[in-house]
């Protein structure tokens, strides 16, 4: 009698709160090359990304660290990381 494995989620740390966490329970952003920060639903979309919780706290807590910036290897600006912190909000 074979057993069957339970198939393991994939984990991504958080660039705010910096706490790991099943890949699904985070919402990746993604950098594109014109610059502008896009929410990922799909998390498959071409250009470097970073993962954040959805926890309104932790986005809060990004909006004042820019810690994304960080992350991504670029400075977005103030007016694209509001835009996007109402995106995830929105999710």
């Amino acid at each position: 009698m074979t057993t069957v494995k339970p198939k393991k989620q994939p984990q991504r740390m958080c660039v705010s709160c910096r706490t790991r966490r099943d890949k699904r329970d985070l919402v990746r952003v993604t950098l594109k090359d014109d610059g502008t920060l896009v929410v990922d639903p799909t998390g498959k979309m071409p250009g470097r990304g970073a993962y954040l919780c959805k926890d309104i706290n932790c986005i809060k807590m990004e909006l004042k660290a820019h810690r994304i910036s960080k992350g991504l290897g670029a400075e977005p600006g103030e007016d694209e990381l509001l835009k996007f912190a109402k995106e995830i909000e929105n999710l």
